[in-house]
């Protein structure tokens, strides 16, 4: 028997040397660990906006582990780490008796023969790969200090939802630092490594909770904690984070744009070597940006009234079958941030009774039925009706309850650049990345409408004209204009006031003024002229209709054109990225705003003055008025956008050297309402941007606004170009001389376009000079 036992202890040796040792591979990659470190996005005030790799993964030092974490995790998964040599033989006899009776169930691995299969081994369960595996520990052990095999583990160890380590499994699973986490979410982390998808919280939180329980119970044996910290932890509900990732700060196309530029440069590799993105984008910006686009879509999209469920399923009698139809219908439904997916249980016109995917029951009533109360008819639609089965979404309304909403099918972008530097501060591409990413910001073509219009009154002015020039609003038939038929252009309210000033014309939109303008300055001089600003001349007509912009800009290079006028003149190239650093922190690229050159110069400094100054009255006064009178400053300018039929709505603006342009519009163009116009729809957005980004620039009293450039003069009380002055072949436009040409143009009404914009505060002075208020000092 002895002489058994002794050959087959040989045998094994001669196995584990001849076969086993030769091949254990080498332990380099860990004794030189190079973690794959995901690319993330920051704003330049250093928050994270984006993180992008394959495994997401933070790095921490175990020295900055809470000694509460290594704690827990030891004491389910290897109590007397710091005991052995990385074989807890002890353990490993109590496994071998219980494989004895029944097969390979517990194996006793301890932390560093974890790391030695994580890094690599698989998980087969054979003789040979566990022999190898024990090599592999004593190496390893050799070659590291306890804590180094410990800072491995717990940096790499997989804990289920694309996530490697423990501090991006605690952002993962409840949005916290590791320094933050509770003794009960600590206990539920250090209960995954086991089986990461079988105690994964979010997919099986009972099977979860009782490996957490197992983890408290064992802490609680070894004295790591308290009786009463034990018994507190075992009752805490826990506050998992839904929806995937998230990020403070909502700026998903931003980091789809830094993630596309860094891809371009380093391919795959972007996504492992830890790289680092800070963007120009200012986070309180970016936040008052993504709300009030979030907030004026979905206002938009009340206004013109409730489209019916979602979709709609049978719900079974049985209730494990009617449990599981409901949790397949909703996971159907793509999530948008605060507006909840929920299965209708019960309707009725007095209260609503929904069921939630986190199965949360919730009864809607009041004033939350309201913009539903159509489907809530008992006559209504079947397409509108709001019965059992049917998929609605609701949304939190404060302290008062749920309430029935919907996902908005209109489109929206907003972006906001520096003045001086095109550096962007805040971009919106879209309603919600998480339902399409196509990014309107950079992507969507669009007619402008009368937003191009300052560029068409800049060209005139560089023909001679000035704010002052008169021009005929009255009735225009172009014969031969319209495919050879006779093209008659309409102001947008039906209204012809006869002569207007050119600055009253701009402030108040007039269509058949601006078209009277063009016919003068000349269609290829100012189609040509557009290119000045960085619009691609071959999306625009080279034809009348380029006055009422018919065209086809992004609303990106509509913010990097209004920045000309802002700045005194000069183009900037939009930029986003400010800095990238490697994973060791090394700068690898750094953009720094250059001083402006003359090279840069694509307007003359006294035409960008006099525009400035006719596009301040058009948020005196004009079109754009709201923005002055909500926001409470009048150092702000910009012009509204309403193509024909309503099809986009716009405004292009700027203030406090920040330029910014809001768009509205559907995806497949279509009317977005007759009552609705570039100052319903694009204007609230700005203003509510506007709100948060001006207040940290001063507002500019009249007396420190832009000066008048040399080479500018007055005349009939407004500003022109020096060498233009006394022509009086310029001062009008298809106007013959006559004393009635001094009657005051009518007035445009309130709710006129661009719809619901108040008349001016006073009354509108002749023509023979600009409308009031004159035109102010500026800056």
């Amino acid at each position: 028997m002895l002489a058994a036992l002794v050959l087959i202890i040989a045998g094994a040796a001669i196995y584990v040397m001849s076969a086993i040792l030769p091949n254990v591979p080498s332990i380099d990659a860990v004794t030189d660990y190079r973690p794959k470190i995901p690319l993330r996005i920051y704003t330049a005030d250093n928050v994270l906006i984006g993180e992008f790799g394959v495994e997401h993964r933070e790095f921490v030092p175990i020295a900055k582990v809470p000694p509460l974490m290594k704690s827990a995790l030891l004491a389910i998964e290897d109590t007397r780490f710091y005991e052995h040599g990385g074989i807890d033989w002890i353990r490993a006899a109590g496994a071998a008796r219980s494989n004895l009776r029944g097969g390979f169930r517990q194996g006793a691995s301890t932390i560093t023969m974890q790391v030695a299969r994580n890094f690599f081994l698989s998980r087969e369960k054979l003789i040979s790969r566990k022999l190898t595996e024990i090599a592999l520990a004593y190496r390893i052990e050799d070659a590291l200090t306890k804590e180094q095999i410990l800072e491995l583990y717990m940096n790499q160890i997989y804990l289920g939802n694309r996530s490697y380590g423990f501090s991006s499994a605690a952002r993962s699973y409840f949005g916290k630092s590791l320094d933050d986490l509770s003794l009960a979410e600590t206990a539920m982390l250090a209960g995954l490594p086991q089986n990461p998808s079988r105690h994964n919280p979010v997919v099986n939180p009972k099977r979860a909770q009782l490996r957490q329980h197992a983890v408290l119970k064992r802490l609680y044996e070894l004295g790591d904690i308290s009786e009463p910290d034990y018994r507190q932890a075992l009752g805490e509900p826990l506050r998992l984070k839904r929806g995937g990732q998230a990020f403070d700060t909502k700026a998903d196309y931003v980091a789809e744009l830094a993630r596309q530029a860094v891809f371009a440069q380093f391919g795959e590799a972007a996504y492992e070597r830890g790289i680092v993105v800070t963007t120009t984008i200012l986070k309180a910006e970016q936040d008052a940006a993504y709300e009030s686009v979030r907030r004026n879509v979905l206002d938009y999209d009340q206004r013109h009234g409730y489209r019916g469920p979602e979709a709609r399923i049978e719900l079974p009698e049985d209730p494990e079958e009617r449990e599981e139809a409901i949790v397949e219908a909703l996971q159907k439904r793509p999530s948008s941030d605060g507006l909840v997916p929920a299965m209708v249980l019960a309707a009725s016109s007095k209260a609503v009774r929904v069921e939630t995917l986190a199965g949360d029951e919730l009864t809607i009533e009041g004033a939350g039925l309201k913009f539903a109360a159509r489907g809530l008819a008992p006559a209504a639609k079947e397409s509108l009706a709001i019965a059992p089965g049917a998929v609605i979404r609701i949304s939190k309304r404060g302290k008062d309850g749920w309430a029935i909403t919907q996902v908005p099918q209109v489109a929206a972008a907003f972006v906001a650049i520096d003045a001086d530097t095109g550096a962007y501060h805040a971009l919106v591409g879209g309603f919600d990345y998480n339902l399409q990413k196509f990014n309107h910001v950079t992507q969507a073509w669009r007619q402008p409408g009368s937003a191009i219009k300052p560029f068409v009154y800049a060209a005139a002015l560089d023909k001679g004209y000035s704010p002052g020039t008169r021009i005929l609003d009255e009735q225009l038939d172009m014969p031969g204009e319209n495919a050879g038929a006779t093209w008659s252009p309409q102001n947008d309210d039906g209204v012809f006031s006869g002569p207007v000033t050119m600055r009253y014309s701009l402030a108040h939109s007039k269509n058949v003024t601006t078209v009277r303008l063009l016919r003068a300055v000349g269609v290829d001089y100012a189609h040509d002229y557009l290119g000045r600003f960085g619009f691609d001349l071959p999306r625009h007509a080279r034809n009348m209709t380029l006055a009422l912009g018919t065209g086809a800009v992004t609303p990106l290079q509509m913010a990097g054109a209004y920045a000309v006028f802002a700045n005194g003149g000069y183009r900037v190239k939009p930029y986003l990225i400010s800095q990238i650093r490697d994973g060791n922190g090394s700068i690898i690229l750094e953009n720094k705003p250059a001083a402006k050159q003359d090279g840069d110069r694509v307007l003359d400094a006294r035409n960008a003055f006099i525009l400035d100054s006719m596009l301040r009255d058009v948020t005196r006064y004009g079109t754009g008025a709201a923005s002055v009178q909500k926001l409470g400053r009048t150092d702000i300018a910009g012009k509204t956008g309403t193509t024909s039929d309503a099809i986009d709505g716009w405004f292009a603006g700027y203030g406090g050297k920040v330029v910014a342009v809001a768009w509205m519009g559907y995806d497949e163009p279509r009317s977005l309402g007759g009552r609705e116009f570039g100052a319903t729809l694009a204007l609230p957005i700005w203003i509510d941007y506007m709100r948060v980004a001006l207040p940290k620039v001063p507002a500019q009293q009249e007396g420190e606004m832009r000066l008048e450039p040399e080479g500018v003069i007055r005349e009939n009380d407004d500003w022109i170009l020096a060498e233009f002055a006394e022509r009086p072949d310029l001062h009008t436009i298809d106007i013959e001389p006559a004393p009635e040409d001094t009657a005051e143009p009518d007035e445009l009404e309130p709710g006129e376009e661009p719809g619901n914009v108040p008349a001016p505060a006073a009354p509108v002075a002749p023509v023979a000079s600009p409308p009031p208020p004159a035109p102010s000092p500026l800056f």
